[in-house]
Parts: structure tokens; C-alpha cells; sequence
């Protein structure tokens, strides 16, 4: 963090205190302005102050993010739940963070309320409530319009979200940032993206998905309108959207959407996750020929680390070159010794945008190394600057710009009747980036009585064999929708003999993914 550089609640304020009057929000049925969302957190801030932590299940609306927007200027950490928890696992969650309450539209109170968390949904939190006054001796705020007080700044070190992102058991990691982590992030996106007032941000996504949740929030620290509509709403005809903030799925859509209509007032696309198709990349190329394309490789611990961006573009294949003011290693993954140029290893990064740590039962855990230096377990190689990944140590699959864990899914699929082994692995998907798919293995019949010695080898079963003691592909789905979440179902359930082991038994999944591929499995009807 720069010294003197705002905190985000900080910057909102300062944008809703010069321009009151300008649109902050467009969402389903509503638009709102900066002067009314400022209001709406102060409303929050008031409510929540003194609280250490809060839980949000967003949605794509101007309370959520006046809800979010109010813990932060408070100094109450918000947790940022996801849609897709299993209640197993939302449990787990709030066991660990402890949040003093669970913000959640109403739609979702009878589901959570036996989780025993307060409940409030985000218009009670959004209602007026009387400002507190701060402390003679506190530095002074900036101030929003008239009713809408803010408190005076957090402490920089103060924790500011706890978000979630998957672990190799497919629970869900903890991960906490500071408040001067996102304010140095922030900066760092005023420096590489071109945002500002009057520009209309698109964030199409739900606000659980950490892309779009900061792409919103950065959008209001600038003065620019958010719209959290469907890309068909905001990509409508007569609409003037100058930003969309996408990931490959919606790249797809978003090409699909425009046909053969020409967008000329987009300025700027802003990706993460997979790799956008080149099909969908070229052809939006066409469609908005003055949109410079930004696609940004980083983590949920490890922020921005490097950048892809039309302006200087990074060779074919590459994630671009590290972000301003980010440190990139490339160590071994036996000793961890750092590697010369062109040599494979894992992605090691240094910057003031890391994480803190994991919040675990035992409390904060993992975090930075007493270097400064972070890593999530990427494989990857710097060659004349430039960042290629070559995978993840890890086994986790992206989809659609969320993580599944394999291991989760085996162990849901591998209590199918008939199953006597499961994998899960990726596949190239133009739309998903990768989707997950389900190999199953069937449970060896019963050894039958002892027959006599047949005269001549008996001839190899037809394949049709190999499925018939297998769950069908409907059952499977069945099985997935209530014991997995929505990310993590297989989209394709295929039928082997066998996994490919090594010696040691460790399954080989780039050895499965290519017999899939060269079409050595059955898939499932």
C-alpha cells in the first residue's frame, strides 16, 4: 500500500461526495445513485460497528453491495459466502469465521436458520439507522451526502474479507485479506485499467465469485455505474456498456449475444480464469474493434500477478508479465530452490497485494513465508519475463472460472452401487475453459462356481459389458445433484476396465485425460 493510498470505503465516499446525483447500480429492477448507496452503507456501518465479523450471501443488487460496502468502512470483516456450499460445508464455514450474523436474501433464511447464526437480510441492515459519532481524536472522514455519514478510516492492518476458495479435500479454504491489500489492489487496477466516471462497468456474474465482487467494487471507487444485469441486458441494444468484466464462459455468450451487431462504445474486456477461446477472443476483436482485451492470471491468496493486455501483448500462450510491483519465482518443487530462465517449477510470487493467511480452527495459518513470498501450487516457467503455466501441482480443475475439487467428487460417485473406482479429471470445453468429467470403474461380478476348463479362451466382452453392471448416466446426475455442488457435477460420466496407475498406484490423469480423448472409454447413456 502506497503511503497515503485511500481504503476502499474511503474512495467510495470521496466518488459519492463529488458526485451524489450520479448512477452507482443498475440491477433487476432498480438504479440506484451514489448518494443512495452511500447512504445504504452508512446505514450498514452504523449497525455492524464494533462487530469483528459479518457473513454476506450476495446477490446481484444494490444491497449486497451496500452491505459490503458498510462493513468495510466499519472495520467488520465480511465473509463472502458462495452459493454453492453444501450445508455441510456452510456449517463448517460459520464454525470457523464466527460471524455475528448472517446477511441472506429471505429467500434463503428457512434453509439457514438451523445453522443457528443470526439472520438479517440486507434491507434490514440498509435501513436508516442513527450515525455514530466517532471519537474526538480520530482522523477525519470523508463525507459522503448529507445522511449518510461514514465512520472515520479502519486501521490499514485491519482484516477486511475472509473469501472462500477450494481445498485438494474439495472443503472450502479460508483465505483473509487486509484492508491495505485491496487498497495497493485497487491502485494497481486504476493503473492498468481505464475506469472512471461515466463509464458503465458490466459485471454479469454473481457477486459470490470474487472476479465480479471486486470488479464491482472497483468500479464505485471510481465513479463508474456498475450493472449487474445478464449480459443480454447489458449488452441490449441501445445500451453503452464501456467495460465487462468476463470470464470464458461469458466470452462465449457474450460473442453469441452480439451476432452480427457491432459495439462500438465497449473500451475495455477484463478476464481471468482459463484462457478465453481464440474463436470467441478474435471474434469480439471484430465485433468491439476498439475494446482493449486485459486478461489477468492471479489467485484469490496472491491477487493480480500477471497480465495479458492487448496494449502490450504477451506472446501466444503466455499469462503475460507480472503486474506492477509484483515479484515472480520460478523454485523447485523438490528443494525449492529458485530456477534459471526456461526451466518448469512452481509459481512463486512477492507483492503487497498477498493474502494474510488461512483462518482455520486453529486460527490464522499459512500466509506469506517470512520472505514475503506466496504460492498456490501453480506450475509454470518465466521465459524473457513473460509467465507461461504449464498446470497446477494441485489436482484442481477450473470451470467456468470456479474450482472443483476432484478428490470431492470421487468420493461422491464412489458410493454409486456397482462403482469400484472413480476419477475425475478436466477436458477442454470452448465455453467452460475445462469441465469436469466422471471415469467410473466396475465392481467385479461375484466369483461364480467353479466351471470346467473351457476347450479354447474365451473371447473378449463386448464393450456394452462394461457398463451393464454401472448406474446409468441419469442416475449418476441424480446421485451428483444432491450430493454435490452445482460446480462440481460432472457434465460427461464415461466407463473403463481400468485407471491408469503408476507403480507406486497414484493414478495418472494426464494418462486418462488422453485416453478419453482418443475415445478408449465408453460414455454413459
Amino acid at each position: 500500500m502506497s503511503p497515503g493510498s485511500p481504503l476502499l470505503a474511503t474512495r467510495f465516499a470521496a466518488r459519492a461526495a463529488e458526485a451524489p446525483d450520479a448512477l452507482a447500480v443498475v440491477a433487476a429492477g432498480e438504479q440506484v445513485g451514489y448518494g443512495e448507496l452511500a447512504r445504504r452503507a452508512a446505514a450498514v456501518a452504523a449497525r455492524v460497528a464494533g462487530e469483528r465479523r459479518i457473513a454476506l450471501l450476495a446477490r446481484s443488487d444494490a444491497d449486497s453491495l451496500a452491505v459490503a460496502l458498510g462493513a468495510m468502512a466499519a472495520g467488520t470483516s465480511l465473509v463472502l459466502l458462495h452459493r454453492h456450499l453444501t450445508e455441510q460445508q456452510l456449517a463448517r464455514v460459520l464454525r470457523i469465521a464466527a460471524p455475528a450474523l448472517v446477511v441472506t436474501p429471505a429467500s434463503r433464511t428457512a434453509a439457514l436458520r438451523p445453522l443457528g447464526t443470526p439472520l438479517r437480510t440486507p434491507q434490514e441492515l440498509t435501513r436508516p439507522a442513527p450515525a455514530v459519532a466517532p471519537p474526538a481524536a480520530a482522523p477525519p472522514a470523508v463525507a459522503p451526502p448529507e445522511g449518510a455519514a461514514f465512520p472515520p478510516p479502519p486501521d490499514p492492518a485491519a482484516e477486511l474479507l475472509v473469501g472462500l476458495t477450494s481445498g485438494t479435500s474439495g472443503e472450502p479454504k479460508l483465505f483473509v485479506r487486509d484492508q491495505a491489500s485491496w487498497a495497493t489492489t485497487l491502485d494497481r487496477s486504476d493503473d492498468a485499467f481505464d475506469v472512471g466516471p461515466g463509464d458503465r462497468v458490466a459485471a454479469p456474474g454473481a457477486l459470490d465469485h470474487s472476479h465480479y465482487f471486486y470488479g464491482a467494487l472497483h468500479a464505485l471507487t471510481r465513479g463508474a455505474a456498475v450493472d449487474l444485469r445478464p449480459l443480454e441486458e447489458s449488452f441490449a441494444p441501445g445500451t453503452a456498456t464501456t467495460h465487462a468484466y468476463l470470464v470464458p464462459t461469458l466470452a462465449v455468450r457474450l460473442a453469441e449475444l452480439l451476432g452480427e451487431r457491432t459495439y462500438p462504445a465497449l473500451r475495455e474486456l477484463l478476464s481471468s480464469a482459463a484462457p478465453w477461446p481464440a474463436q470467441a477472443r478474435n471474434r469480439l476483436a471484430q465485433l468491439a474493434p476498439g475494446a482493449a482485451i486485459a486478461h489477468f492470471y492471479g489467485a484469490s491468496e496472491l491477487s493480480f500477478v500477471a497480465l495479458d493486455a492487448t496494449r502490450d501483448p504477451a506472446p501466444p500462450g503466455s499469462a503475460g508479465r507480472p503486474f506492477a510491483g509484483v515479484e515472480v519465482e520460478i523454485r523447485d518443487p523438490g528443494d525449492g530452490s529458485p530456477l534459471p530462465d526456461g526451466e518448469q517449477g512452481v509459481v512463486h510470487v512477492r507483492s503487497d497485494m498477498l493474502f494474510s493467511g488461512y483462518l482455520t480452527e486453529q486460527g490464522l495459518t499459512g500466509g506469506p513465508d517470512s520472505g514475503g513470498w506466496a504460492t498456490v501450487g501453480d506450475l509454470g516457467t518465466l521465459r524473457g519475463g513473460c509467465l507461461t503455466l504449464a498446470g497446477r501441482a494441485s489436482d484442481t480443475i477450473i470451470s467456468g472460472g470456479l474450482n472443483v475439487e476432484p478428490a470431492e467428487v470421487e468420493a461422491a460417485l464412489a458410493a454409486l452401487p456397482g462403482v469400484a473406482a472413480v476419477a475425475c479429471v478436466a477436458l477442454p470445453d470452448p465455453r467452460w475453459g475445462e469441465i469436469p468429467v466422471a471415469v467410473l470403474i466396475p465392481a467385479a461380478p461375484a466369483p461364480a462356481a467353479p466351471a470346467p476348463a473351457a476347450p479354447a479362451p474365451a473371447a473378449p466382452a463386448p464393450a456394452a459389458d462394461l457398463t451393464a453392471a454401472l448406474p446409468t448416466r441419469a442416475e449418476v446426475r441424480a446421485h451428483a445433484r444432491a450430493t454435490l455442488p452445482a460446480p462440481s457435477r460432472p457434465h460427461r460420466v464415461f466407463a473403463l476396465d481400468a485407471l491408469p496407475l503408476s507403480p507406486r498406484g497414484k493414478l495418472q490423469r494426464s494418462e486418462l485425460v488422453a485416453a478419453l480423448q482418443a475415445g478408449a472409454a465408453i460414455e454413459l447413456e
